[in-house]
């Protein structure tokens, strides 16, 4: 099994100042010919040093190879996310899964329109035997979901209609933890058109604004403590290769 190892870090505070007008980068690592290239990052950078402030956040992933081949199938996803980060889903509407299940997209935004969290795309390629690979791209979309012993979930929905219609609702535990990361969570990818798919693209947009209790709310918020803003994962793929790093992105205090 082989495993690649990334970290890009600005620490600094002049790097900080830097990065807030420079354009963004993506990450790039390579375990054989596999390949992952990914970034993300939040706005506003300018955030309170010790209370939260509402935050939209970006990221996107593209996972192919060197030599155009099939990329292996993206198996498990682990994520740890900064402390100084903050999920309330209070006075968010829940969506609970069968209410979507077999939906199209629209539907699906449609049923539970009052618990959208955040919208993105995914898409993947399919390789039939004996077939030309094909490519499927579907809208995503991420609903707060109802919670599981104490912590919240995240639901996410997706549809491929190649070979068949085929309706993904994933359920995303998101565990509150103490230490550097405050939250973590893990899950499995379900296996694409009956294991022949290989997911290829994953963009998402998350941040939902709203009052609740006569105050305006944040469905994610941060604060800037210590200049930076990070984030820990591990992909997991069916030929066993791993791909685990951290993500790092600057912040400013606000005076």
């Amino acid at each position: 099994m082989a495993r690649a190892r990334l970290a890009i870090s600005l620490i600094a505070i002049a790097a900080c100042a830097a990065s807030l007008t420079l354009p963004a980068q993506a990450a790039r690592v390579q375990v054989g010919n596999l390949v992952l290239r990914a970034d993300g990052g939040f706005t506003p950078r300018l955030l309170p040093k010790g209370a939260y402030a509402p935050i939209d956040f970006e990221g996107h992933a593209d996972i192919g190879t060197t030599d155009g081949s099939m990329p292996p199938a993206l198996r498990r996803i682990a994520l740890e996310l900064d402390s100084d980060g903050k999920l309330d889903p209070r006075g968010i509407a829940a969506c609970p899964p069968e209410r979507i299940q077999g939906t199209s997209p629209s539907e699906a935004r449609r049923r539970c329109a009052g618990a959208i969290v955040g919208r993105g795309h995914a898409a993947a390629a399919i390789a039939l035997p004996g077939t030309p690979r094909v490519s499927v791209r579907s809208p995503l979309t991420l609903f707060n979901g109802p919670p599981q012993g104490g912590q919240a979930t995240i639901v996410v929905h997706a549809q491929t209609t190649y070979p068949v219609v085929e309706t993904f609702v994933l359920v995303v535990p998101v565990e509150r933890r103490a230490g550097l990361y405050g939250y973590r969570t893990n899950f499995e990818v379900p296996p694409i058109a009956g294991g022949f798919g290989s997911l290829t693209h994953v963009d998402v947009r998350i941040g939902r604004h709203f009052r609740s209790g006569g105050r305006e709310r944040s469905f994610i918020s941060a604060r800037c403590s210590d200049y930076i803003l990070q984030t820990r994962g591990t992909l997991l793929f069916s030929d066993g290769n791993v791909i685990s790093g951290s993500l790092f992105k600057p912040c400013l205090p606000l005076p």
